[in-house]
């Protein structure tokens, strides 16, 4: 099966993080591989490319797509395993990193992997097929309290309560097995007035499903602490996110970076002993040009922020 995937900020994310070409660099979320390609288009020979992804599926594509490149190393790995599979390739430290976040198109496509509203398929939604934690497993299971936390903190849905009690009510009478039968127990929860307006009824909860069954946002969080470490000072990060969950984790991360003084106003002197690590590329997120979003609607709450390690 082709791993076909449209790319978000192509061009403004190689180009933010690249500054030497005979450097290393990590594409922790290899995907199509559209990133990594450009990447090693503007790599001299001695310069190096380290791609993680832990879905089978973007490895096997990655390997048939540089099989004669010998500056490309793959890792079937969650990129959560940055600094360990560095270190195992004895290739730290490392000039640049980039992170484009969120699902794949493949994913997003493939009925079969469970990810999309839009298709009947079983309940999945892992991004690693040996993860034993599906979005099945999430909502026949766990507690109620436990799925209203996670539709109102990770989807941000306001009809998270009713729309649980609907599908504790389902699953009284029958495992729920599909996307198909979530789709319509979430249908029915939410009032056909709410229904009418906004995006598909489904697509918070389904987001916030998601995000639960791969750990996302911890993943994303305990993985930018890896970063400073593995780059080489002058290494740059580049980061997209494709909603505000994850790019409140990434901008207040990389601020932290910063080395601002967290000591309450009323402290005298200084006890935290900030010290900047890093700076901001930009002060504001890049985002996605209007013909880039016509082209590509899923780009169109990307947002690119890079930062330099001093």
């Amino acid at each position: 099966m082709e791993f076909h995937h449209v790319t978000v900020l192509l061009k403004e994310t190689v180009e933010g993080v690249i500054k030497d070409p005979s450097g290393t660099y990590v594409d922790c979320t290899l995907g199509g591989a559209g990133h990594s390609t450009l990447l090693l288009s503007k790599l001299s020979s001695a310069g190096k490319l380290v791609g993680l992804d832990q879905d089978p599926l973007a490895i096997a594509n990655a390997r048939l797509k540089f099989k004669e490149d010998p500056r490309v190393f793959l890792v079937n790995r969650n990129f959560e395993s940055l600094e360990e599979s560095l270190q195992s390739l004895e290739l730290l430290p490392v000039q640049g990193i980039l992170f484009d976040l969120g699902v794949s198109s493949p994913q997003l496509d493939e009925a079969e992997r469970g990810f999309s509203y839009m298709q009947d398929a079983e309940l999945d939604m892992r991004m690693n097929p040996q993860n034993p934690i599906s979005a099945k497993v999430i909502v026949n299971e766990w507690t109620p309290g436990q799925l209203s936390e996670i539709l109102w903190k990770y989807g941000e849905e306001k009809w998270s309560k009713r729309i649980v009690e609907f599908i504790v009510n389902a699953r009284e009478e029958g495992s729920i097995e599909t996307t198909g039968e979530l789709v319509d127990i979430i249908k029915k929860a939410i009032p056909a007035g709410a229904r009418r307006e906004g995006p598909h009824p489904a697509k918070r909860t389904f987001q916030a499903l998601r995000i639960a069954v791969n750990d996302e946002l911890g993943v994303l969080e305990r993985t930018l602490d890896q970063v400073i470490r593995c780059l080489a000072p002058g290494g740059r990060v580049g980061v997209i996110t494709f909603h505000s969950l994850e790019d409140r984790i990434v901008k207040e991360k990389m601020n932290s970076w910063l080395g601002r003084c967290s000591c309450p106003p009323s402290f005298p002197i200084c006890q935290c002993n900030a010290k900047p690590l890093a700076r901001l590329i930009n002060r504001k997120p890049i985002l996605p040009s209007s013909q880039e979003v016509e082209g590509n609607p899923r780009a169109r709450s990307a947002k690119l922020r890079i930062a330099e390690k001093l």
